[in-house]
């Protein structure tokens, strides 16, 4: 697809060029007397479209506001794989990551201070998604609902939940809807799950792997899938691909923060702060809406009500007692999701 990452081809000089700008300073950093601000945004795999047009919409902004450039350098990944580099060493300013258990996972870590959550509105979730089937032109398998993804024959593509955050509320979005069918039977919603995690072909790391496994590669019948990212794919292949809106979903809500540790060591508090402050401007909402996020101003999410269906039954992570409890129930080691796929 278009959409995947490009190689980066360095020269000598450019390397060395880039090794002597970091050095007293560190990746993200800013000298005192600098007239420039650089930023990193340590990201999920969906995001890299919107924040390749957000850094510009951020860079205007700020430099009208404070006469200084900004800089600002993405990282994407599998959400869970993102979270443990930055725990790792990553030197992000902030993280932009797929739910709010990863970033919680950094904040264990003693790199964000307590009470991110609070730090900006609707819980630091300035964008939602929800989790729609992708299916190829036809619908020759007549993929309509979750039930449709155990028959026999059915290819399922979708992330692992151990590495990708998308792969999780594609779990529970799965789960409630077999728990709603079986009156919250959990033994036979299990059964259920285990059907699907049987049909599952490729289990990639991350998002857009998946995403490229079904649209690139053209594997399996259906790929669980994002919406914006179902969404991209329709855009780039008018042709090929269509949307399926399952009669349950699950409200995805991307977590944002500032990685204080390393804004505090880098000196771009401030700029890191306002990065994620001014996702929440009409003009960011309007442009993660043209992106295939939802937007959290309500307001402005009626703009896109011909783009999104804004009718579908859809649980939230409060439905499963939060991301504590999901993660500890379903995707610890050992947890729910590792018993049945080691059936």
């Amino acid at each position: 697809m278009k959409r995947k990452t490009p190689a980066l081809l360095f020269t000598a000089f450019a390397a060395s060029a880039v090794l002597l700008a970091g050095c007293g300073n560190g990746q993200g950093s800013a000298g005192k007397d600098s007239n420039t601000v650089e930023l990193l945004n340590v990201s999920y795999d969906p995001t890299r479209e919107f924040y390749a047009a957000y850094n510009e919409l951020f860079r205007d902004y700020w430099k009208d506001k404070n006469g200084q450039d900004v800089k600002v350098t993405q990282s994407h990944g599998g959400s869970g794989s993102q979270a443990r580099s930055v725990i790792e060493g990553n030197e992000a300013d902030v993280v932009t990551l797929a739910l709010a258990r990863d970033v919680m996972a950094v904040e264990r870590a003693g790199l964000i201070e307590g009470g991110w959550m609070e730090e900006f509105d609707k819980d630091s979730s300035p964008y939602t998604s929800t989790i729609v089937f992708l299916v190829r032109k036809g619908n020759e398998k007549e993929i309509r609902d979750w039930d449709d993804l155990i028959k026999e024959g059915v290819e399922v593509i979708t992330p692992n939940p151990k590495t990708s955050g998308g792969a999780c509320w594609n779990f529970l979005g799965a789960w409630a809807y077999w728990q709603e069918q079986d009156g919250g039977d959990e033994r036979a919603t299990r059964e259920y799950m285990k059907k699907l995690y049987q049909n599952v072909l490729v289990l990639d790391s991350g998002a857009r792997g998946a995403t490229n496994t079904f649209v690139e590669n053209k594997q399996g019948d259906v790929l669980i899938a994002w919406e914006n990212e179902a969404y991209l794919s329709i855009k780039e292949y008018p042709d090929e691909y269509e949307i399926i809106t399952p009669s349950i979903s699950i409200l995805a809500q991307p977590s944002v923060a500032v990685v204080d540790s390393n804004a505090k060591a880098h000196g771009t508090g401030d700029a890191a702060s306002a990065y994620l402050e001014y996702l929440y401007s009409d003009e960011a909402q309007r442009l993660a809406g043209t992106h295939y996020y939802r937007p959290s101003n309500e307001k402005i999410l009626q703009e896109f009500a011909d783009q999104f269906d804004l009718d579908m039954n859809l649980v939230t992570i409060d439905d499963f007692g939060g991301w504590d409890a999901a993660y500890q129930t379903y995707f610890e080691d050992g947890a729910v999701f590792d018993q049945i796929y080691a059936e």
